[in-house]
């Protein structure tokens, strides 16, 4: 068996609208903790050392995480969304579809009829609960100044496709799910009318869906099916989103 990372780190340098901040506390401030909380001295601590953490000040969109229905709307299906922590564990794992769209530029759409060629191509047909992973290589420009702006989006129409056919989790390389925010003010002021800004995200509102932001390595999944995925979210309370470490699972 193989296991393949299909996560970005949390990382400062990434360049995004939501970074995070990474503060690290050596083993000596770890003593100088220690002391304090358990009525000691940092010298009672071998060499005056103890533990080492860090404190880490973060989005829940920061890194590779998992959209919940609460954050595209208040409701979904007529109901208040479900956030993060309480979505079923079942979506989570479950059979791998990998769509190959790293031919296309940045800022490119993603179709239905783009979705049916590719499967065409790699002769597979969805069932419910595949979760299918959109390849564009965005993580190839992980630490790019426009790191956000340089990913294939996928369609309003498109995400309801793959709905439609069962589909719970979807997943991406890029830092969102719709064409980059850029792109979708440019066309908005040049036209404003509904069905450009976060159009594939509020599909969310009659549709329940997660979808898996910021993904790695899709290129190191030797096949585009016949493996499976991984990718329990952080049980954040309430939450819009959890960070997730996604793994592709490959049976020898």
């Amino acid at each position: 068996m193989k296991l393949i990372d299909l996560s970005v780190p949390i990382s400062p340098s990434i360049r995004e609208p939501l970074p995070a901040k990474i503060e690290y506390s050596s083993h000596e401030a770890g003593a100088q903790q220690a002391a304090a909380i358990l009525g000691l001295k940092q010298e009672d601590f071998p060499e005056g050392k103890a533990w080492a953490t860090e404190t880490v000040t973060l989005n829940t969109h920061a890194g590779t995480h998992i959209d919940a229905p609460w954050h595209y709307w208040p409701t979904s299906e007529g109901k208040q969304a479900r956030t993060i922590d309480e979505m079923p564990l079942e979506w989570f794992y479950s059979d791998g579809v990998l769509l190959d769209f790293s031919s296309k530029p940045p800022g490119y759409e993603i179709t239905t009829d783009d979705l049916k060629a590719e499967l065409n191509r790699i002769d597979y047909t969805l069932k419910p609960y595949d979760i299918v992973l959109i390849r564009s290589d965005a993580d190839k420009r992980l630490y790019h100044e426009h790191y956000a702006f340089l990913h294939a989006g996928v369609s309003a129409e498109a995400t309801l496709w793959l709905l439609d056919q069962g589909i719970k989790v979807v997943g991406t390389d890029g830092w969102g799910w719709d064409i980059p925010l850029n792109l979708q003010a440019e066309a908005y002021k040049q036209q404003p009318r509904e069905g450009i800004l976060w159009a594939a995200h509020y599909v969310g509102k009659d549709r329940e869906y997660c979808q898996i932001e910021k993904l790695a390595n899709l290129d190191q999944i030797p096949k585009p099916f016949g493996f499976k995925v991984c990718c329990f979210p952080v049980k954040v309370e309430k939450a819009s989103a959890g960070w997730s470490r996604p793994v592709a699972i490959i049976e020898d």
